[in-house]
């Protein structure tokens, strides 16, 4: 069994490059708004077609940022956890 502390010191596990497999219906939505994004920029003017892209950007980003969020809070959690976990341990024996 390999010690994940070691494995994330030496580089094996890499949170922002986690294999994220899609689902069906992950695919099937990812198409859906490709679709409907390219509907409306095949009709706006080069000048809207930029800022809406700009638009799309912006919450591309806002969503990689609250991601990053997540994952602290969660990994923090995790880590109070154990802490509560091994306390209860040694206080019982």
């Amino acid at each position: 069994m390999t010690n994940i502390l070691h494995d994330l010191y030496d580089g094996k596990i890499i949170p922002w490059e986690r294999h994220n497999p899609k689902s069906e219906e992950q695919l099937k939505l990812s198409r859906d708004i490709e679709s409907e994004v390219k509907y409306f920029t095949d009709s706006m003017s080069p000048e809207d077609r930029e800022r809406f892209e700009k638009l799309l950007s912006l919450y591309t980003e806002l969503s990689g940022s609250e991601d990053v969020g997540f994952f602290a809070y969660s990994f923090t959690l995790g880590v109070r956890f154990m802490i509560g976990v091994m306390m209860e341990g040694e206080s019982e024996g």
